[in-house]
């Protein structure tokens, strides 16, 4: 069935065939159509669930933590400054490794106070240890909540289904939905192999011991360094872990291919724009105008930030002429944070091509396709030349 509705909505509508448990809600521009459709929902008793309406962001979280620990499927949602208020639940739930997923609905962070998208929400949580997913379009969205779900599951990690405020949450666009007994055959029910219980007993904190050595029975107790290890280790797996999962929902509804990045034009592209998010869709119209102009030209939409596809993005990105990276977030003092990695990712690279950064669209400041075309010819004649610094569209000058 194809409907036509908003990226909130998609995303509300995949949470409601993940058949989620409990729902801790806290409204905050523009994620609060979502909460509010869940909440619709739930009211009609189209999804038997928990509305949990708190007085906080923090409190949304340590809601969902409470139920992920007790052995129900958790869902919550935020933006912008609502993230930083839930900063500690957020690296206490990838700790505890607490399956659940997230929707990020991307905006800027105040000061200034702005109610509009960028990418220094989610990006400013990368190193908080929960896997970051990017949705360009309203399919992604859906279709991403559902995988999330299971990759939470299986891995025991949880899961940011990261998607731009307004650009994506409030416009309309037709949209698959599959039906629930698919879904149901694909996404098991949940399932957590550390549910807290009378019968189950179990402490999580050491506290004041920093533990990794043998306890009065002899036995090796791990520490706080063994769990961060084991958390590390376990992100990088899953990236196979996706690809899997994603072959499989390939097989059943018929879409994906693309779990880490979608590559447009990119089989014999001399310059390749990276970027995440829906000004990817704006990037391939730019890319067919430089094809005309016999530049070649092509796109990598990366979908998947964290863990950092490293492997995939030396293999698709080495033996280029350029990178020119895109992005709505800034490391200050540094470059976008995509660009760092971008460019950590093919230090080792034998055949590395020269790499652009450019910031765009923070605070929701407009641009256009001709920005994407203008900044890539300005890479290409600039060429290997060293620049360390990002070049910014769209400042007021």
């Amino acid at each position: 069935m194809f409907v036509f509705e908003s990226g909130n909505v998609a995303a509300a509508t995949g949470v409601k065939l993940a058949r989620v448990q409990v729902i801790a809600a806290y409204p905050i521009t523009p994620q609060t159509p979502l909460t509010e459709k869940l909440s619709e929902y739930v009211d009609a008793e189209e999804l038997e669930a928990e509305y949990v309406a708190v007085e906080s962001e923090h409190s949304a979280l340590a809601v969902c933590i409470g139920a992920s620990s007790a052995g129900a499927r958790a869902f919550t949602a935020t933006s912008a400054n609502g993230l930083l208020y839930m900063s500690e639940q957020v690296h206490w739930t990838a700790g505890a490794r607490l399956p659940m997923v997230m929707c990020v609905v991307n905006r800027g962070i105040g000061a200034p106070w702005s109610v509009w998208n960028d990418h220094q929400d989610s990006i400013s949580q990368r190193d908080a240890g929960w896997i970051q997913i990017y949705a360009k379009d309203h399919q992604e969205i859906l279709d991403t909540v559902i995988k999330a779900f299971r990759l939470s599951q299986e891995i025991c990690i949880p899961v940011m289904v990261c998607y731009d405020g307004y650009y994506l949450s409030h416009t309309y666009m037709p949209f698959e939905v599959p039906e629930q007994d698919q879904v149901d055959a694909f996404l098991p029910p949940y399932e957590y192999r550390h549910t807290l219980g009378p019968e189950n007993p179990t402490s999580l904190n050491t506290v004041t011991l920093p533990g990794g050595r043998p306890d009065i029975h002899g036995n090796f107790a791990p520490g706080y360094m063994e769990i961060r290890r084991c958390l590390h280790l376990e992100l990088r797996q899953a990236i196979e872990v996706y690809e899997r999962i994603d072959s499989e929902f390939k097989a059943m509804f018929g879409r994906g291919g693309n779990p880490i990045a979608e590559r447009y034009l990119c089989d014999d592209a001399e310059y390749v724009a990276v970027a995440l998010g829906s000004m990817s869709n704006q990037i391939k119209d730019a890319v067919d105008e430089l094809r005309d102009e016999g530049l070649k030209a092509g796109l990598l939409a990366l979908s998947l930030y964290r863990p950092f596809p490293s492997e995939f993005i030396a293999s698709e990105l080495s033996g280029r002429r350029g990178v020119i990276v895109f992005e709505k977030a800034l490391s200050p003092g540094n470059s976008g944070a995509l660009f760092g990695d971008t460019r950590a990712a093919l230090y080792e690279c034998t055949s590395r091509p020269f790499l652009r950064n450019y910031i765009l669209g923070l605070g929701g400041r407009s641009y256009k396709t001709s920005d994407f075309s203008g900044a890539i010819r300005e890479s290409v004649e600039a060429g290997p030349e060293p620049c360390d610094q990002p070049s910014w569209i769209g400042l007021n000058r």
